[in-house]
């Protein structure tokens, strides 16, 4: 049978031997022919191993076995392509990543791309920080593109330093017929590569998974 730790265990019911020959699965030929030879003499010569029970063990080593090397296989495809994923990351460094999740506003402004639905007549801009909370809407049109933000509240004054994320509102005709996340762009300054995959690092020590990000272009 196949031990919850991945062992196979060969069977003994007509064997004489009080210890059943254990196989792991990184065992080789050898040492399974030696345990099966020590089996052999071992045996009772009145009840000996029949065939069908020689066969079995050796078709479940070749099984096991099998698998060890499957899985030492696939351990390899996953490690390689875990580098080939950082090191196509480690080439975007100095690039400009965007994406949807919080990202770090300073003294620099933020480029947004906005992409309202087709109908709409107008759009607002959302702002939300880093605890989730709306601090800001704005009318901004009904254009599409990137436009830069400045981070100003209603006063004009620049909001605190922090983590800043973006939606917008489609409207037609006064009613909001759409909502989505607006991308914002930021510099990768690092990639490193952790438990979960690879994570960029952007400005101002902001880390986010490479999978979250949707686009990338030249820094300005």
């Amino acid at each position: 049978m196949i031990t919850a730790a991945g062992q196979t265990t060969a069977s003994t019911a007509t064997a004489t031997t009080t210890d059943e020959p254990v196989i792991g699965a990184g065992a080789d030929f050898d040492t399974f022919l030696a345990l099966l030879t020590t089996q052999l003499q071992h045996q009772d010569p009145l009840n000996p191993l029949e065939g069908h029970e020689f066969a079995a063990q050796l078709a479940t080593f070749s099984g096991v076995e099998q698998q060890a090397y499957t899985n030492k296989l696939l351990g390899q495809m996953m490690t390689a392509l875990g580098a080939n994923e950082l090191g196509q990351a480690a080439g975007w460094i100095g690039k400009e990543a965007r994406t949807t999740a919080p990202i770090w506003f300073g003294n620099e402004p933020l480029t947004l791309e906005i992409e309202p639905v087709s109908l709409a007549d107008d759009v607002e801009l959302i702002t939300y920080n880093s605890a989730g909370l709306e601090i800001a809407r704005e009318r901004i049109g009904s254009g599409s593109g990137q436009i830069d933000w400045f981070g100003r509240d209603t006063q004009g004054e620049k909001l605190p330093d922090d983590h800043y994320y973006f939606r917008i509102e489609s409207i037609l005709n006064g009613n909001v017929i759409a909502q989505s996340e607006v991308g914002a762009y930021a510099r990768i300054e690092g990639v490193r590569k952790v438990e979960t995959g690879t994570e960029l690092i952007l400005a101002n020590g902001t880390t986010i998974a490479a999978s979250q990000i949707d686009a990338l272009r030249n820094a300005e």
